[in-house]
């Protein structure tokens, strides 16, 4: 699954009014959610939303919560929006709010801006608007639920379409061979790229032995990572 909200946490702080300030627009229960996992990672977060109630109900769990209509221009002015450099318009179902809140951030110049997307047809106006990052959180969520239910995987990230890291433990044909033997160094075109064998997650060395206990994390080609996931 293609995870473009994944760089919001590790970005690195800018200058200006709120240049180290992330920005929700919209706190239904994606936005909240972004918005908490960043405010977790150690982001100073400025929630927007209509609602009193949701204001409220996020009030001390964000570093500034505030009611506002996020379409309107002076609104946002005046709480420095423009001078954000990172935005998500995380508005739900209110397709016409979203995409004229989403205009007005691509106005003022957002320099990292992404907008949650609630079906195809509202992704395609988002892109044509031009935003770069657009999120579709249900279809990408069903992705990936439907790959671990159909391979029996630990974890399924789709990095992009057609090449993904999956988390899964060592096959049992594989057990006793170091990664190199097995075909796990790149060889076979999946690469192991992370293992846990017992003291934390490690980059392997290709003369590693495969254990019962190791756990995996494979990255390659979507179809060859999964054919490896079900080998036993």
């Amino acid at each position: 699954m293609a995870d473009p909200l994944r760089s919001l946490f590790s970005a690195k702080p800018s200058t200006g009014a709120l240049g180290s300030t992330v920005v929700v627009l919209g706190l239904g229960r994606f936005g909240a959610s972004v918005a908490l996992e960043l405010m977790a990672s150690g982001r100073d977060v400025l929630g927007v939303d209509h609602d009193p109630a949701v204001v409220q109900s996020l009030h001390g769990r964000l570093t500034y919560v505030v009611r506002a209509d996020t379409a309107d221009e002076e609104a946002m002015r005046e709480l420095s929006v423009h001078e954000a450099d990172h935005v998500v318009v995380a508005i739900g179902g209110d397709l016409a709010g979203s995409v004229l809140t989403t205009s007005l951030m691509l106005r003022f110049g957002v320099t990292h801006l992404w907008a949650k997307a609630n079906d195809p047809r509202h992704g395609a106006i988002l892109q044509q608007l031009g935003v770069a990052h657009v999120v579709h959180p249900e279809r990408d969520m069903g992705r990936r639920v439907a790959h671990l239910v159909l391979n029996a995987l630990d974890d399924f990230v789709e990095v992009e379409p057609g090449f993904a890291i999956v988390r899964t433990s060592a096959p049992q044909r594989h057990l006793g061979q170091d990664l190199r033997s097995a075909g796990l160094a790149g060889e076979t075109g999946v690469r192991v790229v992370a293992l846990r064998s017992g003291d934390g997650w490690a980059y392997p060395p290709g003369h590693h032995v495969l254990v019962p206990e190791d756990t995996l994390l494979v990255a390659g080609p979507t179809r060859a990572v999964e054919a490896f996931a079900a080998l036993r």
